[in-house]
């Protein structure tokens, strides 16, 4: 409560001073993640309102993301390579499905292109070196949730207003290229940034 009252909630504040805030803010014993909630005027339930994709963050989003690869041969070779944390085939799957093993945040598979799943995300890829460098340098993806708002990290409380400035304008940059163009009336409706704990 102490730090919402630093927040004037009428007031609509510039990128670069809701960053001040949001760090100044972010007063838990952890580094905190500062995150945007983007309220779009889109209807998800309409395919060609739907709002996805990626962007590769310019500094990151702080958080170690480990890569899990199937792959087999040279390019599980050159998975790992690139820096992925576990490559491996079918063998795995078992793994995951009888031994509750989950210690990965992001699979990539390798497939020719057209193939499920959602090849906008690049996780189904046969440039697995790209795939995992994007994925280790902080690629996000971006989506609507059911309600019509994309929530995203830009980064950590410790970081640079100018890095987070620039994470920030990185994703802005995305968002607004992704309009639908049959969206009548205001797209983004509100974008508000927050750190994990403290007030948006």
């Amino acid at each position: 409560s102490e730090a919402a009252k630093l927040v004037d909630r009428a007031a609509a504040y510039e990128p670069a001073d809701a960053i001040a805030l949001a760090k100044k803010t972010a007063t838990a014993k952890f580094d905190e993640t500062i995150e945007v909630h983007i309220r779009t005027g889109c209807d998800g339930r309409h395919a060609e309102q739907q709002i996805r994709g990626a962007v590769v963050l310019p500094h990151g989003t702080g958080k170690t993301v480990r890569v899990l690869v199937f792959a087999k041969g040279a390019k599980a070779d050159e998975a790992l390579a690139a820096g992925a944390d576990f490559v491996g085939g079918e063998e795995l799957i078992p793994k995951i499905q009888n031994d509750n093993w989950f210690e990965f945040d992001v699979v990539v598979v390798l497939g020719p292109k057209g193939l499920m799943p959602n090849p906008k995300a690049g996780t189904v890829t046969m440039d697995v070196t790209k795939a995992v460098n994007d994925i280790k340098a902080g690629k996000i993806e971006y989506r609507l949730d059911k309600t019509n708002i994309i929530h995203v990290p830009i980064g950590k409380a410790s970081f640079t207003e100018e890095q987070l400035s620039d994470n920030f304008q990185a994703i802005m940059d995305a968002i607004v290229k992704a309009k639908p163009s049959s969206l009548k009336g205001a797209y983004l409706r509100s974008v508000v940034l927050t750190s994990t704990m403290g007030p948006g």
